[in-house]
């Protein structure tokens, strides 16, 4: 199994080489980077690519380790308990599989995606550290064990919210997703709209790398953002000719609202344009 990008994931030579060596390894990827880099599409295009099913696990704050493996549905027993359903006398009609049961009893090798494993209690990583690392787990109201049938590869995401702990570190292979270059963005952009006009990219590029560089910006755009601002310029002629036609000394891009995120962001863009105009 060798991921090498797909035609609609543009994967820079160190994130493929990421990829390979955690599968070689059989070890957990973990994946950190600015939001809107791609990381929760990694998993979806790496699935695609080796042709195996993707088990999507997505983390909340709420969420608890146990709910990867299994739940016991005792409301559900007791209720048919007290309508006298045969059923109640079997305990596993009430056990409830999770993510991970579902990628360990999967006959062929799947991909899972813990996605966004720092939006949980500081103890979920360390919760599931004997899971991840020996791939089985005991069920204790059945007195089964359940062993992954092959090693799934799993992919963990981060927004780096909060730090995970150095024993759950250490059983991960890491890779940060550095944000893309301006030659690795046009790429990203070819896959989304081939064939877009050089002249609207080119000057796109530049007004969104020029905004990401401002100093005290509460929210920088993302790739996301960008591939939806230029949906909008492309689909409103007169905003791409205020665009081609801008005037330096307005910092605020036109339909800027698919790039700047809140108002204190935007605040601080017409402040430097009215310093720059005063300044001209």
């Amino acid at each position: 199994m060798t991921f090498k990008g797909t035609n609609e994931y543009v994967a820079t030579d160190d994130l493929q080489m990421a990829v390979n060596a955690a599968i070689a390894l059989e070890k957990p990827l973990l994946i950190k980077g600015e939001p809107g880099t791609g990381k929760t599409m990694l998993a979806e295009q790496l699935a695609s690519s080796l042709g195996t099913r993707l088990i999507q696990w997505h983390i909340k704050s709420t969420t608890k380790a146990q709910q990867g493996l299994y739940e016991y549905d005792a409301v559900s027993r007791l209720r048919d308990s007290q309508l006298g359903d045969d059923k109640v006398h079997y305990i596993s009609n009430y056990i409830v599989k999770g993510k991970l049961w579902e990628a360990f009893e999967a006959d062929e090798r799947v991909v899972l995606l813990i996605d966004e494993i720092d939006k949980a209690d500081i103890e979920f990583p360390n919760d599931l550290l004997l899971e991840i690392d020996k791939m089985e787990f005991f069920v204790y109201e059945t007195q089964e064990r359940v062993v992954a049938k092959q090693r799934p590869i799993v992919l963990i995401t981060s927004n780096n919210e909060k730090e995970l702990p150095d024993a759950f570190l250490r059983r991960c292979f890491f890779h940060y997703i550095n944000f893309p270059d301006s030659d690795t963005m046009e790429q990203i952009v070819e896959v989304h709209y081939p064939g877009i006009k050089k002249n609207l990219l080119r000057d796109a590029l530049d007004v969104f790398f020029d905004v990401r560089k401002v100093p005290g910006l509460k929210k920088k755009p993302s790739t996301s953002e960008l591939i939806d601002w230029l949906k909008l310029l492309m689909a409103d002629e007169l905003s791409e000719k205020l665009l081609q036609e801008r005037d330096p000394s307005k910092a605020i891009p036109p339909l800027y609202g698919a790039l700047i995120k809140n108002e204190q962001d935007v605040q601080l863009l017409q402040r430097l344009a009215f310093m720059a105009r005063r300044k001209g």
